[in-house]
């Protein structure tokens, strides 16, 4: 049973620091549980959202071409939830997530991507590359050094298309899968095709990194934390975060590849940098539009500008598994941290599907 002692050994703290961090919090609303195969999922604690604002530790393994930091909460022997982060974010994005799911018994890894916080490549000599091929194999790579067979795999932006990538290719990794807009597996050569003008003026940013001005500014200190910011400002319009909250996901922009990876990962994706050979074979397989079998829940925010129209409609047909669709009220892009709750509730939802 889940109880304000067992919640506040999963966060760290003593039931004073709990009963603080919680005050107040009673009434806020709490998802639906899932009632697939005639069972009910428990209902995750109810959490306002900056209730936390740190990991206590983070751990660093090497795992493929990284040395990959990550925080790790709940039971060393309990079902395993990998949460996947995107771009301008990072850990933090996780920070309130993770203690809920830990608490209902949980063992929660929340890695840092490549080119972000503590994660570095093992070799100067490695091709700073990010294209979503690459990314999903240090996932994999990752599970495969922590003795991991498989996990519930949760993310939005860069995140969901790496745990889309994996649901589709390593379906006998993954237990099930909640990912934030839906199918975002890129098709390199659908991407080529202009967007409406609405949704092209929201990708502003990856039209700047194809220009050398772009890739000055995000090699610039000050360039890239106002950028950055900016994105944050715009793409969650709702989020009261403080400068703080920013502050500490900024702290992962330092990384020496940081400026590399963003560039990389954005050209890529419109064809205007290559990638290596070494992943051409998992491209082809992408290219293909694969579908996604394992039980999976996908998350769209009424406010995200990147949120497709049509409540899923667009995406249904690349699931073929279990399935649901939500759509949260009030909520922007950094679709955790906003609405930590109703993330979690989803994780603990599908993992009972």
């Amino acid at each position: 049973m889940i109880n304000r002692r067992t919640f506040s050994k999963a966060l760290g703290l003593g039931t004073g620091a709990a009963a603080a961090s919680l005050a107040g919090l009673q009434g806020l609303p709490t998802a639906s549980a899932a009632t697939q195969n005639g069972t009910t999922a428990p209902t995750a604690l109810t959490v306002a959202p900056g209730a936390r604002t740190s990991f206590a530790t983070l751990k660093q393994i090497k795992a493929g071409l990284l040395d990959i930091g990550y925080a790790e909460l709940g039971p060393a022997h309990g079902p395993v939830v990998i949460c996947l982060h995107g771009w301008p974010y990072d850990i933090h994005s996780f920070v309130d997530v993770a203690p809920l799911l830990a608490a209902e018994g949980y063992r929660v890894i929340v890695p840092y991507l490549r080119g972000h916080g503590t994660t570095r490549f093992l070799s100067s000599r490695t091709f700073r590359n990010a294209q979503q091929s690459a990314i999903a194999l240090d996932i994999i790579a990752l599970m495969d050094v922590l003795k991991i067979e498989k996990a519930v795999l949760a993310g939005f932006d860069w995140g969901s298309r790496t745990a889309d990538i994996i649901a589709a290719l390593r379906p006998e990794r993954v237990k099930a899968l909640v990912s934030v807009s839906g199918y975002l597996i890129t098709n390199l050569e659908a991407n080529k095709q202009p967007l409406p003008p609405k949704a092209e003026y929201a990708w502003w940013y990856q039209y700047y990194f194809a220009t050398e001005r772009g890739r000055l500014a995000m090699e610039d200190k000050t360039k890239r934390h106002d950028l950055t910011r900016l994105v944050w400002d715009t793409v969650s319009p709702t989020w009261g975060f403080d400068d703080a909250t920013f502050e500490r996901t900024a702290a992962a922009f330092e990384n020496p590849d940081y400026a590399d990876i963003v560039i990389h990962n954005y050209r890529w994706r419109l064809s205007l940098a290559d990638g290596e050979r070494r992943y051409d074979r998992f491209e082809k397989q992408l290219a293909a539009r694969p579908v996604i079998a394992v039980p999976a829940i996908t998350l769209d925010a009424e406010h995200d500008p990147f949120t497709a129209p049509g409540d899923g409609s667009s995406y249904r047909d690349r699931f073929t598994g279990k399935y649901d669709h939500r759509t949260l009220k009030g909520i922007g892009h950094n679709v955790p941290q906003e609405a930590p709750t109703a993330f979690a509730q989803a994780v603990i939802d599908v993992d009972h599907f």
